[in-house]
């Protein structure tokens, strides 16, 4: 439920805080004060498109601020779809916040979560409900039409709607499959040639892994055998030979071992340094020959330099083509023979792919007909409880039919084409919904609807925008029930001009306005029990209070109370 909304620099208000209560919130006020502009702010804040001439004159901003309990399984599982909560937030606030700079720019908070209005539209489209005038468009939609009978029905429904979805997506796949390889066959030899001669270039190479690595190193040493050649002379001449005849390492370490050897005669303490100094003289002897066989190895060939340059350059080649490695362009060759055997049994898996399809369709089919067959009797039912509904509407000669007809046309919501078809008075012939109902009648169908489906219906905060309108005497006592019994089980916020609807609130906002200082500003205050006295006594009337308006509207307001008294009761 909506617990505060606060709204900064919006059209006429400057600044105020509303405090809702989980009830009935009615707001009323006279023609001209802003209950419009309080609508518009609940509309920014759930993501609604808004003008930047709703920013107060003088003003560089506004700012919406709503504060949700969190209470919502649904709305749970968004935030932590979006991250926005990902813990336990059972206990915690919903906050949303939406502000407009009048260069235009948007900022979007929830939870101080910086998010986009794509997000906070789908979130505000599952915390309100907006019903009026022109919300009650939505009725007109097939797809509104639909969810509605599947909501009235409950579990039954959903769970074939899970089983016929099941087979639906493994129809849609293969349908797509089929699509797919229903190319052009000019194409597909094309495509074919292609294959054949990648596959062919590539196994021709015959390539094996690691060889480009290998390659390198060879190439690495090839390139700077000359260099190398040097280097090993020199360090094997230095090891056994020395600089110009002198200090040969080995021949030093020679006449060192022999002196450690006489030194231990004399303590043996040295015969430790002598043995160590002993294994590595024949280390470094050891390594002597190795360099000298690494050098006289190495054979500076310039044509087998070349081969290895020519191979390492045509694997390249092959790498810039089908992979940036060895390893990726095997895999591709797999691949690629793959596709060709595919390609080569063309036909025989297109014929596999249609029967396959055939037979999906057939699953398909019979699912989408018990789908069928479960929202008729739904909507059999729900054509009577809205009759019902609307005779205490003071439209007892309405009626109203919904019809279903299965298609050969598969979707998401079935196979259903669905038409309701009104009329409003006896003797009119039935027509389509869309073509003849007013404004006021669909209201009143839309209010039916809502105090049917209140109790299944997943929204938490539902809002009126003036569907009174044109209503009164003992219809209005009936519209104004009907709100009341929708909020017994959701928070409900009504602007209303009727006094009948306005008595039943659990909390009432009175919206006016007033000048200072040459700027006007609109205020929204909650009324006590003597001002909710003299405005349903003013919106009866019409005129100055009398001591008679008011007895009226005390009596209208224990009236209402005993109503809500027995609605409780009833439920």
């Amino acid at each position: 439920m909506l617990k505060t909304l606060s709204i900064w620099n919006f059209a006429l208000i400057e600044h105020v805080q509303i405090d809702f209560d989980k009830g009935l919130n009615i707001l009323t006020g006279e023609t001209g004060a802003g209950k419009s502009i309080l609508l518009g702010a609940l509309g920014m804040v759930i993501g609604r498109r808004t003008n930047i001439d709703a920013i107060r004159s003088g003003c560089e901003f506004m700012r919406v601020e709503a504060v949700f309990t969190l209470d919502n399984n649904l709305v749970k599982d968004f935030l932590t779809k979006y991250n926005i909560l990902v813990e336990d937030v059972e206990d915690d606030d919903l906050i949303i916040t939406r502000q407009i700079n009048i260069n235009g720019k948007n900022s979007v908070q929830i939870n101080n979560c910086h998010t986009t209005m794509a997000i906070l539209r789908q979130l505000g489209e599952l915390l309100v409900d907006i019903h009026g005038q022109h919300a009650n468009q939505a009725l007109l939609k097939p797809i509104k039409q639909l969810s509605l009978i599947d909501m009235y029905d409950g579990d039954a429904i959903q769970k074939q709607k899970e089983a016929y979805l099941e087979k639906y997506y493994q129809w849609l796949q293969i349908k797509q499959k089929l699509a797919d390889s229903k190319i052009n066959t000019q194409e597909m030899a094309q495509r074919l040639d292609m294959l054949k001669w990648q596959i062919n270039e590539i196994e021709n190479a015959k390539l094996t892994l690691d060889e480009d690595e290998k390659l390198e190193s060879e190439i690495k040493v090839l390139a700077n055998a000359e260099k190398i050649s040097l280097l090993t002379q020199d360090a094997y001449k230095l090891l056994y030979e020395g600089e110009n005849g002198k200090f040969a390492i080995l021949s030093s370490l020679s006449q060192v071992r022999k002196d450690l050897e006489n030194l231990a005669q004399y303590d043996e303490n040295m015969a430790k340094v002598h043995q160590i100094l002993d294994e590595a003289y024949f280390q470094i002897q050891d390594s002597a020959d190795e360099i000298r066989s690494y050098g006289e190895s190495i054979d500076y060939n310039p044509q087998k330099l070349d081969m290895m340059q020519s191979r390492l350059n045509d694997i390249d080649k092959l790498k810039r083509k089908y992979g940036n490695t060895i390893e990726e362009i095997l895999n591709y060759l797999a691949k690629a023979k793959e596709e060709l055997t595919y390609i080569e049994n063309y036909d025989d898996n297109l014929a596999k792919l249609e029967q396959e399809l055939s037979l999906l369709a057939k699953d398909v089919s019979q699912e989408a007909l018990i789908l069928h067959e479960l929202r008729q009797k739904s909507a059999k039912a729900l054509e009577m409880a809205i009759m019902k509904e609307l005779a205490s509407l003071s439209m007892a000669d309405a009626k109203l039919v919904i019809k279903l007809e299965l298609n050969d046309d598969f979707t998401e919501n079935g196979a259903d084409d669905i038409e309701i078809l009104f009329s409003a008075n006896l003797g009119e012939d039935l027509k389509s919904l869309a073509k003849i109902v007013s404004g006021g009648e669909l209201s009143r169908i839309a209010l039916a609807l809502k105090t049917i489906t209140a109790k299944k219906d997943d929204i938490d905060l539902m809002v009126f925008d003036e569907v009174d309108t044109g209503v009164g005497g003992k219809t209005a006592q009936m519209m104004a029930e009907k709100i009341a019994r929708i909020a017994l089980y959701r928070q409900v916020i009504c602007i209303t001009h009727l006094p009948q609807i306005a008595a039943m609130a659990d909390a009432h906002f009175y919206i006016s306005k007033e000048t200072k200082n040459n700027k006007t500003f609109t205020t929204i205050d909650e009324i006590n029990y003597d001002a909710k006295l003299a405005e349903i006594a003013r919106m009866s009337s019409g005129i100055d209070l009398t001591q008679a308006s008011l007895e009226n509207a005390e009596e209208m307001l224990t009236n209402a109370r005993k109503r809500k008294e027995l609605l409780h009761f009833d439920e």
